[in-house]
């Protein structure tokens, strides 16, 4: 099985990862009753550690769709590579590290993580683009 479809399984994984603890954040904040019933009723703001995994979550969520596309993409086209297996662990691996580091509100060191997500992002889309 190519690497990609690995990195994909895995990034499945850590969107699991994201969407339990930022839920068991909430959960601590607005409580069991809140998490199992209908969550109809309006809520205070959430406190600045479980909203920060909530945005970290819906960040995941929104380059998640790019590295299917760009994985399954070489997959399909044929062009996995060295470069693209490298392209997206890169990718994961700064995910993976980008949670933490999210939840615990620091700053700048955050940035430069998300933009080593996107540099291994842009590895895997390159064969697919000019290839």
């Amino acid at each position: 099985m190519p690497q990609e479809l690995h990195i994909i399984a895995l990034g499945a994984f850590l969107l699991l990862v994201h969407i339990f603890v930022a839920g068991r954040f909430k959960t601590k904040q607005y409580g069991i009753t809140w998490n199992t019933g209908a969550r109809d009723e309006a809520l205070p703001p959430l406190n600045p550690v479980a909203g920060r995994l909530v945005r970290a979550q819906e960040n995941f969520q929104e380059t998640l769709p790019v590295a299917i596309v760009a994985l399954i993409g070489v997959v399909l086209a044929g062009r996995t590579s060295e470069m693209t297996a490298l392209g997206g662990w890169l990718w994961l691996g700064a995910r993976l590290v980008y949670l933490p580091l999210y939840g615990l509100g620091v700053p700048k060191v955050r940035t430069m993580v998300f933009l080593v997500s996107i540099v291994g992002l842009l590895m895997v889309l390159w064969p697919l683009l000019w290839g």
